[in-house]
């Protein structure tokens, strides 16, 4: 079994497959280390180690770079958030999906929602017309990669975000991809409600008052992402850190107690 069939497998488990997602190498590691079964870059997070603001302003050969080096220290599945495709012509899409796949990625992420003054939903029909384009273009070419549309009414803050979600759901299952992303979903019906609207593994996201993993399980989830939330984490413990340093005068907090015993 190759790493493309290993991910899809992971995607139809009892349990949901819990993704972590990474910045560069060695938080990918340290994933790997802890027993992850697949890891999947965060854009919001990469584009901030680069200093950049998230919505395809890093240039897509800065993000292949740090996508190679990525999949060169593991040995477990890699899809890459690639947002809207660093692009609005399919083929360029396509061409871009492809040399991620030289790289040894397994999936990607495609999002219907693009980034302006403000993230704004694309129409879904044209979308989801792009989608069967996309598909269509790597099937042609015998690229097999794991497409996980996400789709954005909760994350723009639509009114009726629910039967939006579930609207499009429906539609882009239909163009062949292989999952389904609904971001900033918390609320347990809605969860079910969208699992049961298609017959695509449901991928849903870090969030506060999230339901616990036992939960989503049961709900039908398939997979559950981190986004960006452990790199901000581990950002704000950084500058914590550093704020004490200054304050204090001293390095004392960069050695706890139990690492002199």
């Amino acid at each position: 079994m190759n790493q493309h069939e290993s991910f899809l497998n992971l995607h139809h488990q009892d349990s949901p497959l819990l993704l972590g997602n990474v910045w560069n190498a060695h938080s990918a590691q340290i994933f790997q280390d802890l027993g992850f079964k697949a890891v999947g870059t965060s854009s919001a997070a990469i584009a901030s180690t680069l200093g950049y603001e998230d919505g395809e302003n890093m240039p897509f050969d800065d993000l292949l770079r740090i996508v190679a080096n990525i999949q060169s220290k593991i040995d477990i599945p890699l899809t890459v958030d690639i947002e809207s495709g660093y692009a609005s012509d399919v083929t360029q899409i396509v061409h871009n999906i492809e040399n991620l796949c030289k790289l040894g990625v397994v999936g990607i992420n495609l999002e219907d929602s693009v980034v302006g003054g403000k993230r704004e939903l694309v129409d879904a029909a044209e979308f989801a017309e792009k989608l069967l384009r996309i598909k269509a273009n790597l099937r042609q070419n015998d690229i097999n990669v794991f497409i996980n549309v996400r789709t954005d009414p909760y994350v723009v803050g639509l009114e009726d975000a629910y039967a939006e979600a579930v609207k499009r759901s429906q539609l882009y299952s239909e163009s062949g991809v292989d999952g389904i992303f609904v971001p900033a979903i918390i609320n347990e019906s809605e969860i079910r409600g969208v699992v049961e609207s298609t017959q695509l593994p449901i991928n849903v996201m870090c969030m506060p008052d999230l339901p616990c993993f036992q939960t989503l399980g049961k709900l039908g989830v398939k997979r559950v992402s981190m986004g960006p939330f452990i790199y901000n984490d581990s950002i704000s413990n950084m500058q914590d850190s550093i704020k004490t340093v200054v304050d204090e005068q001293s390095f004392e907090i960069l050695f706890p107690k139990q690492l002199k015993e």
